[in-house]
């Protein structure tokens, strides 16, 4: 199934290659997407309406999340992640389990390595959870908490020792569900995203000092 441009814009501002405040010109993307300006423009313009772009004059850029705005983020990201693995600890089949299970054990071969492959090993923890909600309205939601968090311009696993910690986390989460204790597995997320914010901030603090 070909993408629209739409997600393949999505996708490269997801993966990095578009950091906030970078530019975006029509021209240029449809060459780089080989497709049609127009498609693009209504790319553009859907992207300009969810906040995931901004006007810098006439040209779309890139937008940006300030303090408030992150933490207003993290909030609702927090209690939407807990309520997934709330119902992931009711819901979750012994093969999401499993899956889960793995996902940790094999995560564990990139510690002290590139942050940016922890984060997206990250995104397919987290992503897994949330299915394993067997709650689609709620897998719609997070699905635009996360397209959020695109717009952070550097990953919490940045931070010297996150990675091994932000393991640790996960699998206190996946015992939780596994055991099917939903208020366990609620309180374990909502503890591993208050420490990813807590990582961000000073990594963010330690960018501004280096200014």
């Amino acid at each position: 199934m070909q993408k629209d441009a739409y997600s393949l814009i999505l996708e490269a501002i997801d993966a990095g290659l578009y950091k906030p405040g970078d530019r975006l010109v029509e021209s240029e993307l449809a060459e780089r997407l080989g497709v049609s300006r127009t498609p693009v423009r209504e790319a553009l313009q859907r992207l300009e309406t969810q906040s995931m772009l901004t006007r810098d004059g006439r040209s779309l850029i890139v937008a940006s999340l300030d303090h408030n705005q992150l933490s207003d983020l993290y909030v609702v990201r927090g209690e939407l992640e807990g309520l997934a693995a709330r119902l992931a600890a009711r819901h979750a089949t012994a093969e999401e389990v499993r899956v889960l299970r793995s996902m940790v054990r094999e995560d564990r071969s990139l510690l002290g390595g590139d942050p940016k492959a922890l984060s997206r090993a990250n995104k397919r923890f987290h992503k897994q959870i949330h299915l394993a909600s067997h709650n689609r309205f709620l897998v719609q939601q997070l699905d635009l908490v996360h397209r959020s968090m695109a717009l952070m311009a550097t990953t919490s696993f940045a931070a010297e020792g996150r990675d091994e910690v932000a393991l640790g986390e996960h699998d206190q989460i996946v015992a939780a569900i596994e055991a099917g204790d939903g208020d366990a597995a609620y309180q374990a997320l909502k503890t591993h995203i208050s420490r990813a914010f807590e990582t961000r901030l000073r990594v963010d603090a330690g960018a501004l000092r280096t200014r």
